[in-house]
């Protein structure tokens, strides 16, 4: 132990004998600062120091040249620059609040149809001396409407202003926004402005009602390009949706710009190439944006909706796997879906065979147009699909909502002349249940899957997708337009209330939006936007068989019927004798069962024996009186009985 110290001792002289003899190459050690906070030189903190922050003061971050003017200084200013940046980004959220708009001008809006509803879409844009009508679309009846085909928005507000209405502005293609332009213009005619696709279908439907005249009424757009349209200017947009072609509007009024998205997506890879045209959009939104109408069907899906070419490697995957006849089934509209079915079975050496007669029209107005190309040798009719071996056979076709007409449905129900299902298909249901025929979907699903085919729907893949934007989507438009005031659009109640939410996360003022429905008269002006008051709007029912209108009374007359049935009774009346000549006659249908039938009559026949015994004697020289009374009679004893009323027809004949 103490040879240790001492060789210690020894190794600490010799260091110091070492530092003496060398002392010029070594600095003095500078002494550590008191215990007064700050931190010495290597940047420590002292005992009173709190180990993070110099003088304690734990709202000034550590750096050794904090306490430096110059530092200071800098900071200030970068601290300003913050400040003025902040400004710069609030100032570009709310464009329109810096946008002289004019004071003394206002626009009314009206939706006629789509609000509360999915279809039927059709808005009224009114000043004091001009009107333009967005849209006149079509929706699909309920089940207890019988006979009837289509719906259509009623049109008579437009009698009121129709010398005003300057011309009707077609966003895109869709059945529920062109639909009903045959039955309008049926009455009223008025120039019609639009892109090529939509003025092309409904030149279609215009021929088919004998209404081919009225395609000199046809006004072609250029997009990019404002045009003068009474007192409003208006440019059509570019924007993706499940059908090519289609638009957004920018108005200009004498109010301020008004933007109407029209039905839409945000997809970066279109089929066409062609994607939303954001750019122009924006630069809208920078201009200043009184007021925006807006798309919202999807309200509630959240993120982005899927890019239509992401339905491809679906396609692909399914085809590569088949083995017999593939069979698919979309909306008719939809050409894109429908032109990538075909490429995929082209690639796979088939023949492609369309039926439907909607999706032959379209199709083949499309590729008139040059919105696709398909060599013509690719096509076969139905009636020649047998000719071919299943595995090179595509058979593209109508229904995939389960109509009970359409071409699918037909070829399930084993009804279809030339195609039946096959224990070989394959069926690619490529499309979503439009609410309200999810049961009728269901019942052509059955009936597939009975014939023994492999049904895709949409338990499968990415065999379909939305045309319409997400969360996501919504708010990136509404960030881009920058509105003061917004409308929701196109939708149920419940769509419309989900988008305000949207919208009020992405800064628009909750006073400055208004959920409307159908009939609500809003006014807009540079400070204010309110509900004037309401118009008359409805449904007018359209049996397609025979291209005309079915009237409320009739249809409600059709509704009673199914639900609560039919008697119909016929009298002979000997009025010397106050007494039945013979018995009444008798038919009823929907009340009873056949076995009850007799004696049903037999309890109509003794009620009219005693009616006739106790009848007021005025009644006898009033025959339309007496078949009330018998009528009401009647009516009592059968709800008494049976709890329904039934419609009852009687006929009494006086002798």
């Amino acid at each position: 132990m103490e040879e240790n110290k001492l060789e210690t001792q020894k190794g600490n002289n010799a260091s110091k004998d070492y530092k003496e003899q060398n002392k010029k190459y070594f600095k003095p050690r500078p002494k550590e600062k008191k215990n007064d906070g700050i931190p010495n030189q290597k940047g420590r903190y002292n005992k009173k120091g709190d180990g993070q922050n110099p003088n304690n003061d734990k709202s000034k971050p550590y750096n050794k040249n904090y306490n430096n003017k110059d530092t200071q200084q800098s900071n200030v200013d970068l601290k300003k620059n913050v400040e003025i940046n902040a400004k710069i980004h609030q100032s570009s959220l709310s464009i329109h609040s810096q946008v002289q708009f004019n004071p003394n001008g206002k626009i009314r809006i009206t939706p006629l149809g789509g609000l509360g509803e999915i279809g039927a879409n059709m808005t009224v844009l009114e000043t004091q001396n001009s009107a333009i009508i967005i849209d006149a679309g079509m929706s699909f009846p309920d089940n207890n409407m019988h006979g009837v085909d289509i719906l259509v928005p009623d049109f008579s507000y437009l009698e009121a202003i129709k010398d005003k209405i300057v011309g009707i502005i077609i966003t895109h293609a869709h059945e529920d926004h062109i639909g009903a332009m045959p039955y309008l213009f049926k009455k009223y005619q008025f120039p019609i402005y639009g892109t090529s696709l939509p003025l092309g279908l409904i030149g279609s439907k215009f021929d088919e009602h004998g209404l081919k005249r009225f395609r000199s009424l046809f006004r072609p757009i250029e997009k990019r390009k404002p045009i003068k349209i009474g007192e409003f200017e208006i440019e059509w947009i570019h924007i993706t949706h499940s059908i090519v072609d289609s638009s957004a509007l920018a108005i200009k009024t004498e109010a301020g710009l008004i933007f109407h998205t029209g039905d839409f997506k945000i997809d970066h890879t279109p089929i066409d190439g062609y994607p939303t045209d954001l750019n122009r959009i924006a630069y809208y939104g920078e201009q200043g944006v009184l007021l925006l109408l807006s798309d919202s069907t999807n309200s509630h899906k959240a993120g982005y909706t899927p890019s239509e070419a992401s339905v491809g490697p679906a396609f692909d995957l399914l085809f590569s796997r088949a083995k017999g006849r593939v069979i698919m089934s979309t909306f008719s509209s939809n050409i894109h879906r429908v032109y990538q079915a075909i490429q995929h079975g082209i690639k796979y050496g088939r023949k492609v065979s369309v039926i439907g007669r909607s999706m032959e029209k379209n199709l083949e107005i499309a590729r008139t147009l040059g919105y696709i190309e398909i060599p013509q040798n690719v096509f076969i009719e139905a009636h020649e699909v047998a000719k071919y071996p299943d595995e090179e056979v595509l058979i593209v076709t109508t229904g995939s909502q389960g109509e009970t007409m359409s071409a699918l449905y037909r070829m399930a129900t084993d009804e279809h002349r030339h195609i039946k299902i096959k224990p070989t298909d394959i069926i690619i249901l490529s499309a979503k249940a439009i609410p309200g025929n999810e049961g009728s979907i269901s019942n052509v699903l059955n009936f597939l899957n009975k014939a023994g085919a492999k049904v895709y729907y949409q338990d499968f893949g990415e065999i379909h997708t939305s045309g319409h934007a997400a969360q996501e989507e919504q708010k990136l438009m509404l960030r881009l337009v920058k509105p003061k005031f917004f409308l929701p659009v196109h939708g149920e109640y419940n769509h419309i209330l989900k988008h305000k939410e949207t919208a009020i996360s992405c800064g628009v003022n909750e006073k400055n939006i208004y959920l409307m429905e159908d009939g609500d008269q809003i006014e807009v002006a540079h400070n204010y936007l309110r509900k004037v008051r309401s118009v008359k709007t409805g449904k007018t029912y359209i049996d397609n068989q025979i291209s005309a209108i079915v009237t409320n009374d009739v249809v409600l007359d059709r509704q009673n019927l199914a639900e609560n049935g039919i008697l119909v009774v016929t009298a002979q009346i000997d009025k010397a004798k106050n007494s039945l000549i013979q018995r009444p006659r008798i038919y009823s249908m929907g009340i009873i069962s056949n076995k009850d039938t007799m004696n049903f009559n037999k309890e109509i026949e003794d009620f009219f024996e005693l009616f006739v015994k106790n009848c007021k004697k005025e009644l006898y020289s009033n025959q339309k009186a007496m078949e009330n009374e018998i009528r009401n009679s009647l009516r009592k004893i059968l709800f008494k009985k049976l709890k329904r009323y039934p419609s009852i027809l009687v006929n009494v004949i006086f002798y």
